[in-house]
């Protein structure tokens, strides 16, 4: 009887299409004592029926320690069912309770048990999380038949390489449920993109949400992926391909796909991928295009030239535009960004010019402020917060920013702000930037004293070539930090026109330095003032 029950085991196995696979837990079934007595006159030999259960059970968890596809495996756990035998079952089941599987690891027939339990629960497979189980590729593949049944797979952030995208790709080639594909935060390489392409070009693949941010996809992969999309492009919903560096080649292959007038993409993320003023452009006109279903496009984290905003803003104005959300910026810029268009009546983005002066930022709207500036979609030329009662701190805050995109700032205006010695000193790492061209600074009544004017001075001094007007009225430098700028003055590189010093703590020596410098040095355009001036004089802020 056991010969027989093992032969039916292994040709139930050999079939590729399962139709032994009934007749097997039949077979099983009958083999039972409770049913024993019905093959009764068929037995020529009566064996130990609790031995013959045993060894049946036994053999089939060692078949199940081989690599068995997951329908073979599924058959066999249902033998174990009728067998009565839930060992396996129940080890998953505790540690599916416990929440261990994450850092367990199973054997083969653990691996099949688990793909058992998850497909025979009565809850529907509506999502998949691998997080839950390990974060592998093994995991993965063992689990790919699971995929295979469930709406929605998060994959993202499990440390998954092209091996699993093998796997994958199989699934997405088959009949699956499958709608969303989440592969976040994967390095799935070169080929792992390949063998992902090569099934979401095939008509059964069905996704509608394809998300793959920070998957380390270059240009040429991008090519890749935008060449599938476009022989399938009429289910694909949702794409995000945020934190690649796509470029601009990658993004205008990707307008080949929206210039379909089968795309019937809605969203599409491309934070942080690299793209210029040139993929703007090809963006601005693709969407002209085929205008009628994108509601979403992100191109935060990008650099946008002088007219790429413009570019996709006037897109807006279209008629036949559907998009509700063009966005730019990070949502801290973005709340600056809405808040200066409450208080100048105008969007930020497409101006040169900010003035906030007399406006109390505070800590918030300073980190907002902050945010924007450092953005590269912020091309400000002038910025004037003077009287925004800037702290110290908050000025080591939007310093910071500045020297993250301080190519384009050309006049600063922080005047009446207490930021003291420790902005000052922070503001001087902007200056000291080669990338810096600022030509007008006003720090009229900063608390600056001579330490603060002397980390200025050193600061120009490294880099002297743009700053042609400096306002320091108001300020205690003393005899020292005015000697340290009239040593300035005598640099030939520092091509300053504009000198503001006026000041109630300017000496007779100090202004005589001046003097001598205005009459033997200076060229003919050259202005300084240094008479005493008091707070009343606070249209002097402003020029």
């Amino acid at each position: 009887m056991i010969d027989c029950l093992k032969t039916a085991v292994d040709e139930a196995l050999k079939s590729d299409n399962g139709h032994l696979d009934l007749f097997l837990r039949f077979l099983l079934g009958l083999s039972l004592q409770s049913n024993r007595r019905l093959l009764r006159g068929l037995l020529t030999q009566q064996d130990a029926n609790d031995q013959i259960n045993k060894e049946i059970v036994q053999y089939i968890k060692q078949k199940l320690e081989g690599n068995l596809s997951a329908e073979r495996s599924i058959n066999l756990f249902y033998c174990l069912n009728e067998m009565n035998d839930q060992t396996l079952v129940n080890e998953i089941q505790t540690h599916l309770s416990k929440g261990s599987l994450s850092s367990g690891d199973l054997s083969p027939a653990q691996w099949s048990a688990l793909v058992f339990v998850l497909l025979t629960s009565e809850e529907e497979l509506e999502e998949f999380e691998l997080q839950k189980f390990k974060k592998s590729d093994e995991c993965l593949i063992r689990l790919s038949a699971v995929i295979k049944t469930s709406r929605r797979a998060l994959l993202n952030d499990c440390n998954l390489t092209d091996k699993s995208c093998s796997a994958l790709a199989a699934v997405l080639g088959s009949d699956t449920n499958l709608k969303e594909l989440n592969m976040n935060s994967n390095n799935l390489q070169d080929s792992g993109v390949k063998l992902l392409c090569t099934e979401l070009k095939n008509l059964n693949c069905k996704l509608e949400i394809l998300r793959l941010y920070r998957c380390s996809i270059t240009e040429e992969q991008c090519v890749i992926l935008t060449s599938a999309l476009k022989s399938n492009p009429s289910h694909l919903r949702e794409l995000n391909l945020s934190e690649n560096k796509l470029g601009n080649t990658g993004v205008k292959h990707l307008c080949d796909v929206l210039k379909d007038s089968h795309c019937k993409l809605e969203r599409l993320r491309l934070c942080n991928c690299s793209v210029t003023e040139e993929g703007y452009k090809a963006l601005a006109s693709a969407l002209r295009s085929n205008p009628s279903h994108l509601i979403e496009l992100d191109l935060t984290g990008n650099d946008p030239g002088q007219s790429g905003v413009k570019e996709l803003n006037d897109l807006l104005q279209d008629p036949n535009c559907q998009l509700k959300t063009l966005r730019f910026l990070s949502a801290a810029a973005d709340k600056a960004c809405q808040y200066v268009e409450r208080v100048v009546g105008k969007n930020l983005l497409l101006q040169r010019e900010l003035k906030l002066s007399e406006h109390e930022l505070g800590d918030t709207r300073v980190n907002q402020i902050a945010a924007l500036l450092q953005d590269k979609h912020c091309r400000l030329n002038t910025l004037i917060l003077s009287y925004c009662r800037i702290t110290e701190k908050q000025c080591v805050i939007l310093t910071s920013a500045l020297k993250s995109n301080p190519s384009h700032l050309r006049e600063l205006n922080l005047s009446c702000n207490e930021i003291g010695n420790t902005g000052v000193k922070h503001l001087c790492d902007v200056l000291k930037d080669s990338h810096c061209k600022l030509e007008r600074l006003s720090l009229i009544y900063c608390n600056m004293t001579d330490e603060g004017c002397s980390a200025l001075t050193s600061a120009l001094k490294s880099n002297p070539s743009h700053l042609r007007e400096l306002k320091l009225s108001g300020n205690n430098l003393g005899d020292s930090g005015v000697k340290n700028l009239s040593d300035l003055l005598m640099n030939p590189q520092f091509k300053l026109e504009k000198l503001q010093l006026v000041s109630l703590y300017c000496t007779a020596v100090t202004s005589e330095l001046l003097q001598y410098y205005r009459e033997t040095v200076c060229h003919s355009d050259f202005s300084s003032e240094i008479k005493p001036v008091t707070p009343e004089r606070a249209e002097l802020v402003g020029e």
